[in-house]
């Protein structure tokens, strides 16, 4: 089963614009990724795919392979599907670029699901330890089945119960494995289907279009950024990090 590793990095974000690029403590958040990924395959193997000239830039001085992708991708996964077009691979591991600590284990636990579920849509998920991460809508809470099937994924606090308290739940950790066709199938759909764009969450799409996702579960150390104020949590664990070194 071969596969490339694709980190999609929009620059014209519409909560944070210029994202990719800011600097976390010398580094850029998209380096940061980056450098995240080439520890768990080889470089050879990790393209980001952007739609902005500035960013084609940035890459290419730190010799990391970019392509250009159009600038009216609906979604991230839109983009990942543009690269399917132009590199030929049976599956494409997806890493968001707005996840700059996320463990480079959790790319090779993925990895190495590709031949259990030969076909499937994969996604990575882990336990919501506190209630700020269950109230937070910046944290996808994922609802699935046993099997590990995804039920619903939601901004929401889900799972709820009668007393609304916090009790248990799941959040979305952002790596995907995409098999080619549904890739395909994703990007022929021209409009947000209607409970990814009500919730903002493009996985839905899959489950709309009748996909099965299959959740693996990955390590928690992942902070997504989505808002600028979720920069004080990265730099926070930055800062913890560089302490027990």
């Amino acid at each position: 089963m071969n596969f490339i590793v694709v980190i999609p990095a929009r620059y014209q974000s519409t909560r944070f614009p210029g994202k990719p690029l800011i600097d976390i403590k010398g580094k850029s958040m998209l380096l940061r990724t980056y450098e995240q990924c080439i520890q768990a395959v080889d470089k050879s193997l990790v393209y980001v795919a952007t739609e902005d000239q500035r960013i084609v830039e940035h890459c290419e001085s730190f010799g990391i392979q970019v392509l250009l992708t159009s600038d009216n991708c609906l979604t991230g996964t839109d983009r990942i599907a543009e690269v399917a077009a132009l590199v030929k691979a049976d599956y494409y591991i997806n890493v968001q670029g707005d996840e700059p600590l996320f463990n480079p284990d959790d790319i090779t636990q993925m990895i190495s699901r590709l031949d259990t579920y030969p076909g499937e849509i994969l996604n990575g998920y882990c336990p919501i330890t506190d209630e700020r991460q269950y109230r937070s809508k910046s944290v996808p809470k994922v609802v699935f089945r046993p099997d590990g099937r995804l039920l619903y994924m939601s901004r929401s606090p889900v799972p709820g119960n009668k007393s609304l308290d916090f009790v248990k739940a799941w959040r979305q950790v952002c790596v995907y494995a995409f098999p080619y066709t549904a890739l395909k199938a994703f990007a022929e759909t021209k409009n947000k289907t209607v409970l990814e764009a009500e919730e903002d969450i493009e996985i839905l799409r899959f489950l709309e279009l009748n996909y099965e996702v299959r959740m693996i579960e990955l390590s928690s150390e992942s902070i997504a950024i989505d808002n600028p104020e979720d920069l004080t949590e990265v730099l926070a664990k930055l800062k913890e990090d560089a302490i027990k070194v």
